[in-house]
């Protein structure tokens, strides 16, 4: 472990192999453990740990992609990255992405990353990274907040302007498409609108994916909170009305077919869900995208 990242507990469902080093031509997990912009309630940042620790107990088959964790080839845990001590918290973030750019010695386009949050802001660091590396990248958004602001309460990097701060890398040829959004300003659902990046209807979003040649590179951010707080409470801006797993079942089951080039999961705070339901469940969708990137041949893309 370099030391950019710390040790981690445990590596994702035990079948992950702990690395100092990503991994060309395989599927690299790496935790970011900062809430520092969280608006509303914290605890992101044990997110990553929460997901490595309670997977251990999980089954590695999924029955719904008929594939099993075993089956595929090596992928790796890199730990976590970690905030330095410093109060601030622009400057926290910004050592996360400093170092995350020190940890990658080139932009080798087969180095795969799932990374689990931590704040919905910390998925820029690795979206802005493939959105270079794929001039015709298409960015999946599930959420249920839009994240269009331009800023917040003070913080450009804010969780709730990912896809702004996203936005600004854009090249003409890379493409938005959002689903599971249910909440935002006046502005944002304008924006969205305008832009035609929102999908308010299941069956209309899995028809675009479809439509998405197989060699066309697809980023996924997942922020926990698409799904309905009836489902996953532990996150710290819940939305009433949000989707269920088997929306998320239907997604992944056409990924698994597509080129995913890097994955997020992200605003699991599992302090907040006394349960430890919160946890099991985002751990499950963590096993469904690690099979996703691998494809039915167990391979990565």
């Amino acid at each position: 472990m370099n030391n950019q990242s710390s040790p981690s507990p445990e590596t994702v469902y035990h079948l992950a192999k702990e690395t100092n080093s990503p991994q060309a031509d395989h599927l690299n997990i790496i935790g970011v453990s900062f809430d520092g912009t969280a608006c509303f309630r914290k605890g992101t940042s044990a997110g990553p740990t929460a997901i490595r620790q309670v997977s251990v107990d999980l089954e590695t088959y999924s029955p719904y992609l008929k594939m099993d964790l075993s089956e595929i080839d090596q992928f790796y845990d890199l730990g976590d990255l970690a905030p330095n001590a410093n109060e601030d918290v622009d400057k926290q973030w910004q050592a996360i992405r400093d170092n995350f750019s020190s940890l990658i010695a080139s932009n080798n386009e087969t180095i795969r990353f799932l990374a689990l949050g931590g704040e919905h802001s910390i998925s820029y660091i690795f979206i802005k990274r493939c959105l270079e590396i794929h001039p015709d990248m298409v960015l999946l958004h599930l959420d249920a907040h839009a994240d269009l602001r331009d800023g917040y309460q003070g913080y450009h990097y804010s969780h709730a302007a990912v896809i702004r701060r996203c936005l600004d890398h854009f090249g003409t040829n890379h493409h938005l498409a959002q689903f599971g959004i249910r909440s935002g300003t006046k502005e944002e659902y304008n924006w969205m609108t305008a832009n035609k990046t929102l999908y308010s209807d299941l069956p209309k979003f899995l028809g675009f994916l479809e439509k998405i040649p197989r060699d066309r590179p697809i980023y996924l951010t997942l922020d926990l909170d698409y799904f309905d707080p009836a489902f996953l409470p532990g996150t710290g801006t819940p939305e009433a009305g949000g989707e269920d797993f088997r929306s998320f079942i239907e997604i992944v089951e056409i990924l698994k077919n597509k080129k995913l080039v890097g994955a997020d999961v992200v605003e699991l705070a599992p302090n907040i869900d006394p349960t430890g339901n919160s946890e099991v469940f985002a751990a499950k969708v963590v096993r469904e995208l690690i099979l996703a990137f691998h494809g039915e041949d167990g391979h990565v893309r």
